[in-house]
């Protein structure tokens, strides 16, 4: 039987929940015999299950169930099924939905209509083009419309930009622990990814220099996902000056940019850099639009289009309507205050852990106590019905991941965020986690 049929019946194990989350498999030779394999092909299946970020193997420990789905599946973009989302960031404030539906009323006027429900392009309309423009400026940095393109939302813009660049079985360079999804459009366009190593300021010049042949770079420079650290100004120049030098193009991601307000790193590089945003998180996760600033349109518009990632028109005549209408600033004004506020609540029910947060930040990375294994707590704190997500589903390749997890703050009201906070900290305090 081939490796990979028997790793299809693995991962079917592990999605009817027979295999659950935490939980550890044979070993190899072990695996072997009971499958009446070779141990050579028992190690191919462990290898394809950690390519597909179904387990996670640990030096001297050996191989576990990782918790949720591969990078890249469809669940990635579902709520969780936990009572407590702290998986998924959904920064959508109760009053937000009255101050939306009001923004709408020109768009939905019939004159209006009859103009956005016209077919469009990923060029868009002008209108929208100098609207988006406005709302992505950042730290006195503001792009010219016409290097504005549009997608469905930042994931399909995400897409584009990558099949745009980067050929398939080409190399891509990314931070060591980046964006799960990004992991899962890269398999599917048949992109290999490189880690490239961080620090607190993000990804290195020397990680960059060293990272061999690369079609570009995907990086998020400020409140990274899911570490949350930012690019200063000095880090910003000498990344800049590497790629540069190297001829490499960027693929910039500024999700969280509105958040923050330091230009971007393609500010720098604006002759060989792609900056990828949407509304996701600015408006909310159900009113999407994707951007996709460059100075290579014709290159991007051509990929989006191939890959059925274009806008819908109506999208675009609501968001300009949003933009103009100073709906989008006022909703970018009230979720900075709730990121701050969401913050401070982790300070306070995680005081006295490593928990590593930008106070600006919907997100922080929590390094776990040290008898804690990521997978074990994941599944610890799903018994307690709070979901969250371990370091294993941002890491890039057969690295091993560090025993931590990221926690997204944006999606539970106040409250809840609280008193799920205070009983992971009880969870994380426990001396024996339980067994493996």
């Amino acid at each position: 039987m081939d490796y990979r049929q028997v790793a299809d019946q693995v991962a079917e194990d592990i999605a009817r929940g027979v295999l659950r989350a935490g939980e550890q498999l044979p070993t190899q030779r072990q695996f072997a015999r009971r499958r009446g394999i070779a141990v050579s092909t028992a190690s191919r299946v462990y290898a394809e299950l950690a390519r597909r970020g179904l387990v996670v193997g640990e030096v001297g420990r050996g191989t576990f169930v990782r918790a949720g789905m591969a990078a890249g599946e469809v669940v990635l973009g579902e709520p969780a099924a936990a009572a407590v989302d702290l998986e998924l960031n959904f920064p959508v404030l109760p009053e937000h939905a009255a101050i939306l539906a009001e923004g709408l009323r020109a768009t939905l006027r019939p004159d209006a209509m009859a103009d956005a429900i016209r077919a469009t392009g990923p060029a868009g309309t002008l209108e929208a083009r100098r609207a988006a423009a406005g709302l992505l400026a950042r730290g006195g940095w503001r792009p010219d419309a016409d290097d504005v393109l549009f997608a469905g939302n930042g994931r399909q813009a995400i897409a584009g930009v990558l099949a745009a660049l980067v050929p398939p079985g080409e190399r891509l360079g990314v931070e060591e622990m980046t964006y799960a999804v990004v992991k899962g459009i890269a398999a599917r366009l048949a992109i290999n990814l490189v880690p490239l190593a961080m620090d607190d300021e993000g990804v290195t010049p020397a990680a960059l220099r060293a990272a061999g042949p690369v079609k570009a770079v995907y990086l998020q420079p400020a409140l990274q996902n899911p570490l949350g650290v930012s690019m200063s100004a000095r880090r910003r120049q000498e990344v800049s000056e590497v790629l540069r030098s190297r001829e490499i193009p960027l693929v910039e991601d500024t999700i969280y940019g509105f958040l923050h307000d330091d230009p971007p790193l393609s500010a720098l590089l604006p002759d060989n850099s792609v900056l990828v945003d949407s509304l996701s998180k600015r408006l909310a996760p159900g009113l999407s639009l994707g951007f996709a600033v460059t100075r290579s349109r014709d290159r991007v518009i051509s990929a989006i289009r191939s890959g059925g990632w274009g806008p819908q028109r109506f999208a675009l005549a609501a968001a300009t309507g949003w933009i103009t209408g100073g709906v989008a600033d006022r909703l970018r004004a009230d979720k900075r205050a709730d990121a701050l506020r969401r913050q401070e609540i982790v300070a306070d029910k995680l005081a006295g852990f490593d928990v590593r947060a930008d106070p600006r930040a919907y997100h922080c990375w929590w390094v776990l106590p040290a008898q804690w294994r990521a997978e074990t707590f994941v599944a610890a704190a799903a018994r307690s019905g709070i979901a969250v997500t371990p370091a294993a589903a941002f890491a890039i390749g057969t690295a091993r991941a560090p025993h931590a997890v990221r926690l997204a703050l944006a999606s539970p009201p106040l409250p809840v965020l609280a008193a799920a906070l205070e009983r992971l900290a009880g969870i994380a305090r426990a001396d024996d986690p339980g067994p493996d």
